[in-house]
């Protein structure tokens, strides 16, 4: 492990990732000269650049830095990218992510949270507790924070809050003095190959809790007696055998109040104003983590009541009386599942049209059951073709497979130009939009589209 100082310059193949980007920031923030490659300009990247990161997007040996002390990149980047392969054959150090994750945080009080979906959420709400609290700490997203429109902040309390990313085994890198599992669902089946491997890894994770450490656990996940930790809290939306929960929900102005209950104490009208009920539930984790630290329960409820989410997740891209356009990254069965619920919990009278891409040709096929399920809870469902990522199609495997498994009669596959022509001719007044591919770039369109109307 090279020394953090000792990294004056350092590069990154696929800078564009939000977790990528957010390392990228944190070396800018230390005064290194940092450049990087990605294959399209996205907001993100522009803002990279105008931070003073210098940014291609061709595939060009000719054009990268050849005085770098670290290559960074990500799983993302196939391996005969001819930048990777250049850096490689000519003894560059080259990383991955999670290295550089393991590298900071050596020296650091952590706190890490994994989970196959809600991390993100959780992750921001935990390190927004700490910030406004006063608390203090370096923050690592996987989102861009709706608070400080950033993935990444810097504290001079050696305290790092980080996602802990389960793709690739990425977070086994990690060694947390609190860690976060919010769910263990089948998911990266590409790298796991079982359900049960994707189990073992996240025991694994909590046997990396240090000495004296604690875990906090979603209650009733599967195998949730084999997960470590010297301190061990659960938590649950309302199942009170969970050391943390909520009651007394209710639904004002489109914002949620309810109790928090733990093991001895309560904080009692605790107001969120991000949507979705999972998002109750959420906050239960970041709550229990800030009571572990011994934050005061006011400086929690006010932390919460500022809370503004994260993007992508749950956000309103258009909220007026005639219409409600919902953004958010949902890309697996179970994240499908909460935020319908969600929906449906503020709307309950309302028709509501989903719009999804399917992100990856295996997940779509692993799942394929599972995603009709949940796709079945909205009234009106139009499919994009799938996002392949990284990914070569897959014989079979395309949004024709999901349509054929599902029950409601209102269902199509619609490509990007045809879902804004029914977008003029229909102009619903609730849609949802969801997806972990390039659907971000049709909320502006669809939002413009319903605003005209």
């Amino acid at each position: 492990m090279p020394e953090l100082n000792s990294i004056r310059k350092i590069y990154f193949i696929g800078i564009g990732g939000i977790g990528m980007s957010a390392l990228a920031r944190y070396f800018l923030s230390r005064g290194a000269r940092v450049g990087g490659y990605d294959r399209s300009s996205t907001p993100l990247t522009r803002e990279l650049e105008a931070a003073g990161i210098p940014i291609h997007y061709e595939e060009r040996v000719d054009l990268i830095p050849k005085d770098v002390d670290v290559v960074v990149f990500t799983p993302a980047i196939p391996a005969q990218h001819a930048e990777l392969v250049y850096y490689r054959n000519n003894n560059y150090q080259v990383v991955k992510r999670s290295d550089v994750l393991q590298w900071i945080t050596e020296g650091s009080f952590n706190i890490c949270v994994g989970g196959t979906h809600g991390k993100t959420t959780v992750t921001s709400m935990t390190a927004h507790l700490l910030r406004h609290s006063g608390y203090g700490c370096n923050a690592f997203l996987g989102g861009i924070s709706a608070n400080y429109q950033t993935n990444f902040w810097s504290s001079e309390r050696n305290v790092v809050v980080v996602e802990a990313d389960e793709y690739d085994r990425s977070f086994l890198k990690l060694f947390p003095d609190i860690a976060v599992i919010t769910a263990m669902d089948p998911d990266h089946l590409d790298i796991y190959g079982t359900p049960e491997e994707v189990e073992k890894a996240f025991i694994q994770f909590s046997e990396n809790v240090k000495p004296g450490g604690c875990l906090v656990s979603k209650y009733g996940l599967k195998r949730q007696d084999d997960l470590k930790a010297e301190h061990h809290y659960t938590y649950s939306f309302q199942d009170s055998r969970a050391d943390t929960h909520a009651a007394n929900m209710q639904v004002r102005d489109g914002s949620y109040h309810y109790d928090v209950i733990g093991k001895g104490w309560t904080i009692r009208d605790m107001v969120l104003h991000m949507g979705g009920l999972h998002n109750i539930e959420n906050s239960l984790a970041a709550i229990t983590v800030a009571r572990h630290l011994g934050i005061d329960d006011e400086k929690i409820k006010a932390a919460v009541a500022e809370f503004k989410g994260v993007h992508r997740r749950f956000e309103y891209a258009l909220k007026n009386e005639k219409h409600i356009l919902i953004d958010d990254y949902a890309h697996h069965p179970e994240e499908l599942h909460a935020l319908l619920s969600g929906v449906k919990s503020i709307f309950p009278d309302e028709k509501i049209v989903l719009v999804f891409q399917p992100h990856l040709f295996s997940r779509t096929n692993d799942l394929a059951d599972g995603f009709a399920r949940s796709l079945d809870m909205a009234d009106e469902v139009i499919l994009l073709p799938i996002y392949p990522a990284r990914e070569l199609p897959m014989p079979g495997v395309t949004s024709e497979l999901l349509l054929g498994k599902m029950s409601i009669e209102n269902k199509q596959v619609l490509d990007k130009e045809q879902m804004k022509a029914w977008m003029r001719e229909h102009k619903p007044r609730i849609t949802v939009m969801a997806g972990a591919g390039d659907i971000d770039a049709l909320v502006e369109p669809v939002k413009n589209i319903l605003e005209r109307s």
